[in-house]
């Protein structure tokens, strides 16, 4: 079979699972149902029960990959939709998620050198809180392995819809752009969908809040990396 065909198989059937997953959730509507999380349980098994290599899945999956990109800015759509509002809340966005990024990286580190992991797995841990491609692109940068930093930045993402509403509640966060900024920093695109399911405008400043969040993390990942460690 070729790798066109492999490829085809794999987004077809990658969709129709999510869209499972999305039904299930619409029905049971809390967040340990969310889509992403039911999809991962549902095609882990198939790859195991079938044989099916991660290289052979990943020939689609890199195209779903490539789809990252576009995603997001897709994403402008609904940022303009709201630009008269995020233009009121546009410096304690950007001061949580600055603060975020930095919060966010230190504490990686941090946690990560304590727990005594090595220096590579530190590496590829670091830029956990942003989207897939940039994280890779600054593990490769600083030394990290790649690979590792797509699975790290998937425990973040996941992570943060598990346990967003726990946080929130525990430290009393209640106002919408609190929420929105820190699950857009902490867990980029899926943090930024589950932000959506609420309304267009919490979506719209997660999205602020993944974006900004990328550039700064690329920027000051290395000199903290430096003085960290």
């Amino acid at each position: 079979m070729s790798n066109f065909i492999t490829g085809l198989i794999v987004v077809v059937a990658t969709y129709m699972i999510y869209l499972i997953a999305k039904r299930i959730h619409q029905k049971i509507g809390v967040s340990f149902t969310a889509p992403v999380i039911i999809s991962t349980i549902i095609i882990i098994p198939i790859l195991m029960v079938f044989g099916i290599p991660y290289e052979t899945y990943m020939i689609g999956g890199d195209w779903i990959n490539e789809l990252l990109g576009p995603a997001v800015v897709a994403l402008a759509y609904p940022l303009y939709q709201q630009k008269d509002i995020l233009k009121r809340f546009i410096t304690p966005i950007l001061a949580g998620t600055i603060i975020g990024a930095i919060v966010g990286i230190s504490t990686g580190i941090l946690l990560a050198k304590f727990a005594g992991f090595e220096e590579e797995i530190i590496y590829s841990l670091t830029p956990k809180s942003v989207t897939t491609p940039v994280s890779m692109a600054i593990a490769d940068m600083i030394g990290g392995v790649t690979t590792l930093a797509a699975v790290f930045v998937m425990i973040a993402g996941i992570g943060g819809v598990l346990f967003s509403s726990i946080i929130f509640k525990l430290f009393r966060i209640h106002h919408y752009a609190g929420k929105s900024v820190g699950i857009g920093s902490a867990s980029h695109a899926i943090g930024t969908s589950k932000a959506l399911e609420s309304g267009l405008l919490e979506g719209s400043i997660s999205t602020i809040a993944m974006v900004v969040s990328a550039v700064v993390v690329s920027v000051i990942t290395p000199g903290l990396v430096g003085f960290l460690l």
